[in-house]
């Protein structure tokens, strides 16, 4: 997305109404958006600054704004389980996603992280998500073009056991509960010194995980997870919400790396968690 400072014709626009009801749809001339509080013309919006408060024709109040990328991300129609915002926006920095590089990732499911993914390379960047279900893929197809970040991204569709079509990506995501199973596959399409990351939810899949980038040569490896908990706003009533988003998984990074058979460097190979 662009961000700008006023509404056009063609953006991603969102209302949010009273207790924050929402709505996320493409500024169209002509066309309108319809709810139980009424209707907003698209061309009584076209060319309002962002931030201004519009009225449906039954005068129900709404503010009109570009939305987040955890907004488009928390709307996205979806037929598997998602990952979270908190969780992307660590995996992006944790990996080094920049503007004009070219990442990976396998198990593409409803498109959240190519999402985000393909935000954060860049028009000059490059995605390639790979995919085993065509249904899924599809799903993930049209959500990408509803934001219009679609032409940033190479959908492919193999069974991920068969290996990469690419070598020396800057990044790699791994999306998929085994993902123990392909870290081999991973390894051949990263380049040296690449950054690999998965999410999974349980200990024993990553204890396998752990064993399988330490036997092939992935060092600096991470375990973690994020806990995430909302305030209520109101300064009179300062406290914690009544609901949290706790644990959604265990992130686990790495990195391809180039271990030296020189036996001067065995102690630090041992320290880093490389298998000799």
């Amino acid at each position: 997305m662009i961000y700008t400072s006023t509404a056009s014709e063609g953006d991603l626009a969102q209302l949010v109404g009273l207790t924050h009801k929402h709505f996320i749809f493409s500024l169209k001339a002509g066309g309108d958006v319809q709810s139980h509080r009424g209707v907003l013309k698209h061309d009584d919006l076209i060319g309002k600054p962002w931030g201004s408060q519009v009225f449906s024709h039954m005068g129900a109040p709404f503010f009109l704004l570009q939305p987040s990328i955890s907004d488009i991300l928390n709307d996205l129609p979806r037929a598997t389980q998602i990952l979270y915002p908190k969780d992307i926006g660590y995996i992006l920095i944790t990996m080094g996603v920049a503007p004009g590089q070219r990442v990976m990732e396998a198990g593409t499911g409803s498109g959240s992280m190519t999402i985000a993914l393909a935000t954060a390379v860049g028009a000059q960047g490059r995605v390639i998500s790979y995919e085993q279900k065509q249904d899924t893929q599809n799903l993930a197809r049209k959500n990408l073009e509803r934001v219009g970040l679609a032409a940033r991204v190479d959908f492919k569709l193999r069974d991920i056991m068969e290996g990469f079509d690419e070598t020396d990506a800057d990044a790699f995501f791994l999306d998929v509960q085994n993902s123990f199973d392909y870290i081999p596959q991973v390894r051949a399409a990263l380049k040296s010194g690449g950054f690999f990351g998965t999410l999974l939810p349980t200990f024993n899949q990553v204890e396998k995980t752990l064993h399988a980038l330490k036997k092939n040569g992935f060092a600096f490896v991470e375990v973690c997870e994020l806990m995430l908990r909302h305030y209520k706003s109101d300064p009179a009533r300062l406290r914690p919400t009544d609901r949290m988003v706790a644990h959604t998984g265990y992130l686990i990074f790495a990195r391809r790396i180039e271990p030296s058979t020189d036996p001067r460097g065995l102690e630090l190979a041992n320290e880093v968690g490389i298998e000799s």
